[in-house]
């Protein structure tokens, strides 16, 4: 008798991981055939920052380009930051992982960033950038301890905490080397 396997169609997988439901960054993880999927999370992730970003005041169409593409660098910067420190400065005993595990399951941790579409919303840019980005740190936390097999969440923890304010640190060189002037 054969056996078929069905994977979770994707708007649960995107609210699962909403969720910090470690089960669907396990899931997420074991999918190959779900990295288009989170790619798409972050590109939708990025659009939503790039729209969101319009109630700061930047309200151009170069602007709101600029930063959907900062938006992007600034997560292949995180991701890669993560790879490089949680594989090969801080891994576990337990650690097993490959490129594609990792990029699929923290694609998919950037989905509260979707909600920085919001931001647009006159007085909520603010509030819509702070939560989802804690949010994101937060689901980042629950996908690389899953996707780099960690038994403690404290490394994870330091691993996307460190990624995390390198980051921020290059986006903000990036925006203010390459950023449109802010008038």
């Amino acid at each position: 008798m054969a056996t078929t396997t069905t994977s979770t169609p994707f708007v649960m997988r995107l609210i699962g991981a909403l969720a910090l439901d470690p089960m669907t960054y396990e899931e997420v993880e074991a999918d190959r055939s779900a990295t288009g999927q989170a790619l798409l999370v972050v590109v939708l992730s990025s659009v939503g920052a790039g729209i969101g970003a319009r109630g700061l005041g930047s309200g151009s169409l170069a602007n709101t380009v600029f930063l959907t593409a900062l938006s992007i660098l600034a997560w292949a910067a995180w991701a890669l930051l993560t790879y490089q420190i949680g594989v090969r400065l801080m891994p576990a005993p337990e650690t097993r992982s490959d490129v594609g595990e990792l990029l699929r399951t923290i694609g998919f941790s950037a989905a509260p960033g979707i909600l920085r579409i919001f931001g647009i919303v006159p007085g909520a840019a603010i509030p819509a950038f702070g939560i989802t980005a804690v949010w994101m740190l937060l689901a980042m936390i629950v996908a690389v301890r899953q996707a780099l097999d960690y038994n403690s969440t404290a490394r994870a923890v330091a691993v996307c905490g460190l990624g995390w304010v390198l980051t921020i640190v290059i986006a903000v060189g990036l925006g203010l080397v390459f950023g449109p002037a802010v008038s």
